[in-house]
C-alpha cells in the first residue's frame, strides 16, 4: 500500500487525507481486500479524489495501444489483453504499483469449475448463464487473443498468454473496470476501484471534472439510459466479443436493463480525440461521519447479477428478481389441458401482443422480490384458464379486428379487462382469480423443484454454518439460492395478498 500511495502521487493523483484505505486484518488473502474508511466527517459535494485519465489503464494508454490497434481488438477484449500485457511486463509497466494492490483475479462463477457450477449453481439463474460463459469466453481467446501471439509484432513470450491468465483478466475487468469516457472507452481507475459496494446507499459518485453530479457504477452495470432501475435477473447475454464489437456487452439484455440509480461515468464530447477534461473526480453525494465505511454503488443489481459479476451477495437485496420460463408455463398447461388448447390458448396471448422477455427461443416471466409475477404472466393464465365459448369469442374478436396489447378489450363476467392498463391495481385485481392463484402456486412449486431435493431450510441452515471467508463460493451460492427460494415463497402468497380483495370470486365455468 505504501509503494501504491507513491506511485499514485507520483502520476499526479490526489485524494483527502481524510481518506484511509484499510486493508482487512487478520485476512488469509495476498493481497489482502483493501476498504475506504473516513477519518473526519465528510459532506455532501466534497472533492475527495482527483485520477488524472492518463493514470488509467485503458487501452490507449496501455503499451499495447499500437498492438491491439494492429489486431483489431475492440472494447473489451482489448482491454483484457492491455491488462494482461502490463502483468506481464512486471517491473517495466507503469500500472506494477498498482497491479500489486490487486488480486489475480476475482472468484466470480466465469472462474469457477464446471463440477463446481453444477453443484452450486443448479436450478439458479446463473446455471446455464455461467456455462454459456466460460464455452464464449474460451471461444474468444481461441479466435481473438491467440492469434495475436502469432504476430511479428509481438515481442514478449507467449506462453505467459495462457487461456487461464485470459479468464483472470476478464473477470477483474468484469469486477473492477469503469468508463472513462468516450476516448478511452472502459478502463482500469486506480483508487476509485477501491471503494467497496453498497446497494442504494452509496456515498460517492465517481464523475467527469466537468460533470460533477452524475453517478458511476463499474463495468458490469449496463449502460443505458439514466433512471432505470436494474432490477432483473441474470438470464441470458454473456461479454462474448469476437466480432470485435467496439463496447463491452453485458449481460441482462431482458432488462437486468437499465444501470440503476444514474450512468456509468459521463461520455466526453469529443469524437475521436481525447477529452478535454483530463481529470475524473470523486465527489460525496451524502455527509459521511468519521469512522465510517465510504461506499460506491455497483448498480441497483440482484444477487444473481452480483455475484456473476462481482462474486458476492447481499442480504435482503430488494432489487432480487426471479425468472420462470415459459416452457415451465407450457408443462403445467399440458398437465391439465390437451397439447391443441395449450398450443391455442399462448396463440391468442400472441395474438393480442404479448410476449415475455427474452427472445422466443428463451422466453420467460420475472417475479419480482416481493413476489408480485409479471403482468404477461398474470394474462397468460388467465387466457389458459378461460372456458371454452369465451376463449372462442376473444379469439375470434382478435383475429378478426387485428387488436393488439395496446388496445386488446374484452367482456368477462359482464365487467371491462384493460389489458392495456399494465400494473393497474383493478385489472390485476380482476385476473387474479383462484384458478390463477393456484396456477402461480403450481408454477413455483415447478420452478423450486430445479434446486433439487434440499429445503429452504436446509439451505438457511448450511449457509449459516459455512464459513464466509474461507467457503465463499459455498456461501454466495447459497446466499443466492435463499434469495431466489423466497421470492417463490412470497410468489405462492401473492394471491392470497391481492387476490383475496377480489373476493375469492369465481368464475362459472373456468376449466382448472
Amino acid at each position: 500500500m505504501r509503494a501504491f500511495k507513491q506511485w499514485m502521487k507520483d502520476q499526479g493523483l490526489e485524494w483527502s487525507d481524510a481518506l484511509l484505505f484499510a486493508t482487512e486484518s487478520g485476512c488469509a488473502a495476498d493481497p489482502p481486500p483493501i476498504s475506504v474508511e473516513a477519518l473526519s466527517d465528510f459532506k455532501e459535494g466534497d472533492v475527495v479524489a482527483k485520477i488524472p485519465k492518463q493514470s488509467c489503464l485503458t487501452v490507449a494508454t496501455s503499451a499495447a495501444s499500437e498492438l491491439i490497434e494492429e489486431a483489431e481488438l475492440g472494447g473489451n477484449l482489448g482491454l483484457c489483453f492491455a491488462l494482461m500485457y502490463e502483468k506481464i511486463l512486471g517491473a517495466d509497466s507503469k500500472w506494477f504499483e498498482y497491479l500489486q494492490i490487486l488480486p489475480a483475479f476475482e472468484p466470480i462463477p466465469l472462474l469457477w469449475s464446471l463440477s463446481e457450477i453444477d453443484s452450486l449453481l443448479a436450478g439458479t439463474e446463473l446455471h446455464k448463464t455461467v456455462k454459456d460463459d466460460k464455452a464464449l469466453v474460451f471461444e474468444d481467446w481461441k479466435e481473438c487473443i491467440k492469434p495475436v501471439l502469432e504476430l511479428d509484432s509481438f515481442e514478449l513470450n507467449p506462453e505467459s498468454f495462457t487461456v487461464d491468465e485470459y479468464f483472470s483478466a476478464k473477470s477483474l475487468i468484469a469486477s473492477r473496470s469503469f468508463q472513462v469516457d468516450e476516448y478511452h472507452g472502459y478502463g482500469m481507475v486506480p483508487l476509485a476501484d477501491l471503494f467497496n459496494h453498497k446497494t442504494a446507499a452509496e456515498d460517492v459518485h465517481i464523475t467527469t471534472e466537468s460533470d460533477n453530479d452524475t453517478g458511476s457504477e463499474k463495468e458490469g452495470t449496463d449502460h443505458e439510459s439514466d433512471g432505470d432501475d436494474d432490477t432483473s435477473s441474470e438470464k441470458e447475454g454473456n461479454d462474448h466479443e469476437s466480432d470485435g464489437d467496439d463496447e463491452p456487452v453485458t449481460h441482462d439484455s431482458h432488462s437486468e436493463g437499465g444501470d440503476g440509480s444514474g450512468s456509468d461515468l459521463e461520455l466526453s464530447s469529443g469524437s475521436g480525440n481525447e477529452s478535454e477534461s483530463p481529470f475524473l473526480e470523486i465527489i460525496m453525494i451524502k455527509d459521511v461521519k468519521a469512522g465510517a465505511e465510504v461506499f460506491n454503488t455497483y448498480g441497483h443489481l440482484g444477487n444473481a447479477a452480483l455475484l456473476h459479476r462481482y462474486g458476492f451477495t447481499e442480504a435482503d437485496n430488494p432489487f432480487d428478481i426471479l425468472n420462470i420460463d415459459l416452457d415451465i408455463v407450457v408443462q403445467w398447461s399440458l398437465s391439465l389441458f390437451s397439447c391443441s388448447q395449450s398450443r391455442s390458448r399462448l396463440s391468442i396471448w400472441r395474438k393480442m401482443g404479448y410476449s415475455g422477455c427474452g427472445d422466443q427461443d428463451s422466453e420467460y416471466f420475472e417475479i419480482s422480490c416481493d413476489g408480485e409475477p409479471q403482468d404477461e404472466l398474470l394474462v397468460l393464465l388467465y387466457i389458459m384458464l378461460l372456458p371454452k365459448d369465451e376463449s372462442r369469442a376473444l379469439d375470434q374478436a382478435v383475429s378478426g379486428t387485428g387488436e393488439t396489447k395496446a388496445a386488446a378489450k374484452f367482456q368477462l363476467l359482464n365487467k371491462e379487462i384493460v389489458l392495456s392498463a399494465k400494473g393497474s391495481d383493478p385489472s390485476k385485481k380482476l385476473l387474479l382469480t383462484p384458478g390463477v392463484g393456484v396456477a402461480l402456486s403450481s408454477l413455483a412449486d415447478a420452478r423450486e423443484s430445479l434446486y433439487g431435493p434440499s429445503s429452504l431450510e436446509e439451505d438457511v441452515k448450511s449457509r449459516d454454518r459455512c464459513c464466509r471467508a474461507t467457503e465463499g463460493k459455498l456461501y454466495h451460492s447459497l446466499m443466492l439460492r435463499i434469495s431466489e427460494r423466497r421470492i417463490l415463497e412470497k410468489l405462492r402468497r401473492y394471491y392470497g395478498a391481492i387476490g383475496s380483495a377480489n373476493g375469492g370470486r369465481k368464475r362459472k365455468g373456468t376449466e382448472t
